[in-house]
């Protein structure tokens, strides 16, 4: 039989073809065991993620507390006019710090020297009847001693010397009253301090009946903080601190969230509750150099009004706060895995939270690498690596990642 000349030619070129993938499919198959034997050995387990850890410690913290309060002047004194008449002028600028003793307005005090005229001139009048009284009497005493007068014309003498001797202090008392309201008509300033805007203009009639208010002078360095508490929040501190209550600095904090360089002191509780409110009074004072703190501003403060002996502070980030179960925290057990944990907040301290309740000393709480856990089933074991606060000094830099084999 004859055989196809171009079949014998397509045969050696199929061969050829089918030998070469034969050869490609067994490379790739040796590849592809190569690539993935890890995944498939022990050795190829996924490592335990890194999260960061504190170790818990007893430590004695403050208990701060945060309270609304507000600002009052530790004087305050209202000028008003003391006699009447009209203002003839204003003698200081709005705003300003004024002196004790330092005249502030100017009464109209043409009336008040006219009265004082008058009284010296009664003075004059009152000597010269004094005078004449006395020598009245000096005369008759001799004579009343020889029995030229009666005994009754020398008594009524000398109880006219007395009446004018009287008449002589009542009309000094009147100069000296006439005095005093002519220095009325000039309006000082009874204390030191900041004074006001001037309530009264040039040219007003003001009225020492009516008590005219003219200015308010407040004294505002230092300056008193009134400070509210719930008295049930302050037993609750006292008790905690095993009654060691402290008076500590305060701390004040602005409606912009800024503190005030300057601290004050706590000089007193009230020892009384106000039965509407259920709270009680503390009073702080703060040096006001600089007027950061103005009469009757709205302000908060931050103090320390207890001393707690056993106390354990964990960083904000590694609490939850405010969840179905309270504030909440991940503790690393000895088994490495990460379980939540119920915990009581005292109060803030700077960056921390102070914890009473819910912890015990030498655990371990996470503080980062909560996006890790998302990732994984419950339960899994984690690598804890101590935790240190970014830009601390000596934080020691994060591992890098080991680097992986070279693929084929």
């Amino acid at each position: 039989m004859r055989s196809d000349p171009s079949s014998l030619t397509r045969t050696p070129s199929l061969s050829r073809i089918a030998a070469g993938t034969l050869v490609a499919l067994a490379l790739l198959s040796g590849c592809g065991k190569k690539d993935g034997a890890p995944a498939a050995g022990a050795g190829g387990a996924m490592p335990a993620p890194e999260v960061g850890v504190i170790t818990t410690k007893y430590e004695p913290v403050a208990l701060l507390t945060e309270l609304p309060a507000r600002a009052e002047p530790v004087r305050t004194s209202q000028v008003r006019a003391r006699v009447d008449g009209v203002v003839l002028k204003r003698l200081f600028t709005e705003g300003s710090e004024v002196k004790q003793g330092q005249s502030l307005f100017q009464i109209d005090p043409a009336p008040y020297q006219a009265r004082l005229a008058a009284a010296q001139a009664d003075v004059g009048s009152a000597v010269a009847t004094l005078n004449q009284a006395t020598a009245q009497a000096e005369r008759y005493k001799p004579l009343v001693e020889a029995n030229a007068i009666s005994k009754q014309e020398y008594t009524n003498a000398v109880a006219a010397q007395k009446q004018a001797e009287a008449a002589v202090a009542a009309a000094r008392a009147q100069v000296r009253i006439a005095q005093i309201n002519s220095s009325y008509a000039n309006v000082y300033a009874p204390i030191s301090g900041r004074i006001g805007r001037a309530l009264v203009t040039e040219g007003a009639l003001v009225s020492s009946a009516q008590a005219t208010e003219m200015a308010v002078i407040q004294q505002t360095n230092p300056m008193y903080l009134n400070i509210t508490q719930s008295a049930s929040e302050l037993q609750r501190l006292r008790k905690q601190a095993g009654g060691n209550v402290k008076d500590a600095p305060v701390s004040v904090i602005l409606d912009d969230g800024t503190e005030l360089a300057a601290k004050g002191s706590l000089q007193f509780s009230d020892i009384t509750v106000d039965p509407g409110t259920g709270q009680v009074t503390l009073r702080a004072t703060v040096p006001n150099a600089d007027n950061s703190l103005l009469p009757g501003q709205y302000v908060r403060v931050r103090l320390a009004q207890a001393q707690l002996p056993n106390g354990i502070v964990v960083p904000q980030q590694a609490v939850t706060r405010g969840g179905p179960q309270g504030d909440t925290l991940m503790v690393v057990g000895a088994d490495n895995k990460p379980t939540p944990r119920t915990v009581k907040i005292a109060s803030q301290q700077g960056s921390n939270w102070i914890v009473t309740e819910g912890l015990k000393e030498g655990e371990r709480v996470m503080v980062d690498g909560f996006q890790k856990l998302q990732m994984l089933p419950p339960g899994t074991p984690v690598k804890a690596v101590p935790w240190q606060a970014a830009g601390k000094a000596g934080a020691a830099p994060a591992a890098a990642p080991a680097a992986a084999p070279a693929g084929n």
